[in-house]
């Protein structure tokens, strides 16, 4: 098993690996959605504020609790590819590299771009007026050092057929190379 860790700022794309694993038969996780389940099993408004404190509260004290949560399911699976989008901290990797093989790809996005999607996609739990402070809080959780240090990169910045294409070179490349 391989693991395809996902990284990137809020609205850089990160969810086309979805779309990908989906296309392409691939078991899928998101760190956001054991987020959002919990959300919605508290009977919580999915808004910015419930959203931060929810996430900040599942990650613990050493921000690895939603990870371990992810992990625990993946590591159940049998399948060749798996992915793992959300992966906001160096912690996290080292947490999940000792327990498979796996490669970090960055998703990454213009500034202006990023804040364009997050005005269009009208989601519950993120908007324009936050986007500052988002940015901030992933950044303060340490997503900046996992784009810096990833293994792989896609430049979200045109047709979300030109990210698939750069996100399919990279598997390949980790079939063939074991990137």
């Amino acid at each position: 098993m391989k693991l395809v860790l996902v990284t990137g700022m809020p609205a850089a794309g990160k969810n086309l690996a979805a779309r990908y694993a989906q296309i392409n038969q691939y078991p899928y996780f998101s760190t956001g959605d054991f987020v959002r389940a919990e959300i919605k099993k508290r009977g919580c408004r999915a808004d910015p504020e419930t959203s931060a404190k929810i996430s900040t509260e599942l990650r613990g004290n050493d921000g690895l609790g939603v990870t371990r949560m992810a992990v625990g399911e993946i590591l159940q699976q049998m399948a060749d590819i798996i992915f793992l989008e959300g992966i906001r901290s160096w912690q996290e990797i080292e947490l999940i590299r000792n327990s498979t093989d796996c490669t970090l790809v960055a998703v990454v996005a213009p500034r202006h771009l990023r804040l364009d999607r997050v005005m269009q996609r009208g989601r519950e739990d993120d908007s324009a007026e936050y986007f500052d402070i988002r940015d901030r809080r992933e950044i303060d959780y340490g997503v900046s050092v996992c784009i810096a240090l990833a293994d792989a990169y896609v430049l979200n910045n045109g047709s979300i057929e030109y990210a698939l294409g750069q996100l399919d070179d990279i598997v390949r490349n980790i079939k063939v190379s074991r990137l």
